[in-house]
């Protein structure tokens, strides 16, 4: 059901998006930036107005080539950005995620999952009016397909008849969906626990790799609510790559909020769909 909004005049809009770091790779010829999904994304920012986005795959190129964090100060109305970098190639690019908010910050942290993946949580202490909210951005652990993975489930959705050894490459990707999974039930108590021991009104928004059937879901679902169960509607994939369709990505928020218009934004900007919603604060915070 979607609710006319113009006269919840508290509302304010959140977007979570894995950004696949602006398509920072996709280069042309001679190893020049492709900038045209990059300015996709940056449309799309512009014509939603977010009054918080939080980005995971995120990228900071230091050389100003291919600017990110500077250009969304511009024109983002959620100017003030709490960005944490997990790895680095050369010192030049830095990759991890970000949260921006149109709110004061007025405090941040970071719950550090001790992997070598690179995968973390940050959260962001913002004043909405006089209440103080905890953003938490979360990146749990990724699969970490490799290219033939993808070559052999491009090939099995085409039924082509391509030379791989179905058994093997189906025991590839196996493995890494089990090693996945193994490194995110760590990773979601860590975050669980620290929401529980939150002082503030929480929203969380993130890219989990992860279904609303699994362990690390369900350990944060205990202490918030869904934001597309609340409000949305459909299947609700996000995940746009070659492998099934799943809801991996999440907006959920604590009792003294309510979501209105959940949605997921179909347009093909990454290898994740961008979902958004709107919220509000609708019980008095103590």
């Amino acid at each position: 059901k979607k609710y006319d909004l113009s006269r919840q005049v508290d509302a304010f809009k959140v977007i979570s998006f894995n950004a696949r770091n602006f398509d920072l790779y996709n280069y042309k010829k001679n190893y020049v930036y492709n900038f045209k999904i990059k300015n996709e994304i940056f449309s799309f920012l512009k014509r939603e107005s977010p009054d918080i986005v939080c980005f995971q795959e995120y990228v900071y190129d230091t050389t100003g080539a291919f600017q990110t964090t500077d250009t969304l100060k511009k024109f983002l109305k959620a100017k003030n950005p709490h960005v944490y970098y997990t790895v680095n190639s050369r010192n030049k690019n830095f990759f991890g995620v970000a949260t921006f908010s149109r709110f004061p910050i007025v405090g941040t942290g970071k719950i550090d999952f001790k992997t070598v993946s690179g995968n973390i949580c940050i959260y962001t202490d913002i004043k909405i009016n006089s209440d103080t909210v905890r953003v938490y951005n979360v990146h749990f652990e990724s699969i970490r397909f490799k290219a033939e993975d993808y070559a052999f489930a491009k090939s099995q959705a085409q039924k082509k008849n391509e030379k791989f050894d179905l058994q093997k490459s189906s025991e590839k990707i196996l493995v890494r969906l089990k090693k996945a999974f193994i490194n995110r039930a760590p990773q979601s108590v860590l975050v669980a626990e620290h929401i529980k021991k939150c002082k503030y009104p929480v929203i969380l928004c993130g890219d989990f790799n992860d279904t609303p059937t699994s362990y690390a879901y369900h350990n944060i679902a205990r202490y918030l609510t869904d934001s597309f169960v609340e409000s949305g509607n459909g299947i609700g994939q996000t995940y746009a790559g070659v492998f099934p369709s799943f809801r991996i990505d999440y907006i959920m928020h604590g009792k003294q909020f309510k979501a209105y218009n959940f949605e997921t934004v179909y347009e093909e900007m990454s290898d994740h769909y961008p979902v958004k919603c709107y919220l509000k604060i609708v019980k008095e915070i103590k």
